[in-house]
């Protein structure tokens, strides 16, 4: 799939304008359309989640094999090429949903960013039908990009966003009780050059860095030490991997309606995302986002490594994403597949070839005499 700023689900359509649809609503915090046709906030939806902490990590990488990219690109700038590609796979129907915008200052009509990259890119992987995914896609990248303090206190602003979903979803579905779903969500921002991934449930996102993988998230399952630990804190258990033996992830948009989950005081099933964030340099390629049917059946690096080498075939972003699906299609991913691929770069990745040792070996001149002696007795 091609272009710049793209919505996707079931045989990857879009809309005239790129953007995704206004999921059913009544009113969860949006006034009407205004003669330009652009949704405008109300102003209690932008208020800070009162119980919002952040907890976001600078993402510290220890580069192997004598890389050293700590001090080196400081004057880099991203060019910003993406593409996607979803499937229903084998299942009956299609819960994932994702947004893909290369370009989010002009599609939002922002004035506050600065003229360098800003791209946002989610997957959104619903269960229990697709309205929660629907609406994380849409309302997310809104309650992200119109908060007062964006885009300087970008880390705490996307943690605030996801639980300003997560309640204006509960909202909603007091209002339609048909509305009620669960999405786990992944959002990716390129601000300049500082990339910022918040997660919640088990999509994830894997940066290439000159060939070796970067989990940008950590996948929350219910039987993760820290999951189970922060589950059993709150009331919550954890019965063969599935939290209180009916979801298979730790935290998640949504699922308001299933009792023990969530309530106005916190549960056990939280929407508080984890936030990575690292400074891109030249030796950073591409990023891979994708929901668990990917992981399924690949290992980061070797998702990495897949698509490095379609990156060097075709230097294609849709081609590639669409690449990852249909090898994992061919490994009987049994899940619905969303994968977006975001390169840093114009040129595809270089060849990496580990340079051979130069070894010089010599002889004496009493080596040499040496030697011929032997020789000379072997042949007597």
């Amino acid at each position: 799939m091609k272009g710049n700023d793209e919505f996707g689900c079931l045989d990857n359509p879009i809309t005239s304008e790129g953007k995704p649809p206004n999921p059913r609503r009544p009113s969860f915090g949006l006034q009407s359309p205004t003669t330009d046709g652009v949704l405008k906030p109300c102003k209690k939806s932008l208020v800070r989640h009162p119980s919002l902490q952040v907890k976001s990590k600078a993402l510290d990488i220890a580069i192997g094999n004598g890389y050293e990219v700590e001090n080196r690109g400081a004057e880099f700038t991203p060019i910003i090429r993406s593409g996607a590609w979803a499937d229903i796979g084998f299942r009956t129907r299609m819960e994932d949903v994702y947004l893909r915008i290369d370009d989010f200052t002009h599609d939002f009509g922002l004035k506050k960013c600065a003229d360098a990259p800003n791209a946002f890119y989610g997957v959104f992987d619903g269960h229990g039908g697709k309205h929660a995914a629907d609406f994380a896609c849409y309302h997310l990248p809104r309650f992200i990009v119109e908060d007062q303090n964006f885009p300087e206190e970008i880390e705490r602003v996307v943690a605030s966003a996801f639980l300003q979903t997560d309640t204006a979803f509960a909202e909603a579905c007091a209002l339609d009780s048909a509305l009620a779903s669960g999405a786990t969500a992944l959002a990716a921002l390129v601000l300049g050059r500082m990339l910022v991934v918040a997660n919640v449930g088990d999509c994830r996102a894997v940066l290439c860095r000159r060939g070796k993988a970067i989990e940008m998230s950590r996948d929350h399952k219910p039987n993760c030490n820290r999951e189970r630990k922060r589950i059993e804190a709150l009331g919550g258990s954890v019965y063969d991997g599935y939290l209180n033996g009916q979801l298979n992830v730790a935290r998640a948009l949504g699922d308001w309606h299933i009792e023990g989950m969530k309530d106005a005081n916190g549960g056990p099933l939280s929407a508080e995302p984890e936030l990575m964030t690292a400074d891109l340099t030249e030796e950073d390629e591409f990023l891979i986002i994708g929901c668990d049917g990917l992981w399924d059946v690949f290992r980061s690096q070797n998702a990495v490594d897949f698509a490095r080498r379609r990156l060097q075939e075709h230097n294609d972003p849709a081609i590639c994403s669409k690449d990852l699906v249909d090898e994992a299609l061919k490994r009987k991913s049994e899940d619905n597949l969303t994968v977006v691929v975001v390169c840093f770069q114009s040129n595809p990745p270089p060849n990496l070839v580990a340079p051979r040792a130069r070894v010089r070996r010599s002889f004496s001149a009493e080596g040499l005499r040496e030697l011929q002696s032997v020789l000379d007795g072997l042949g007597n």
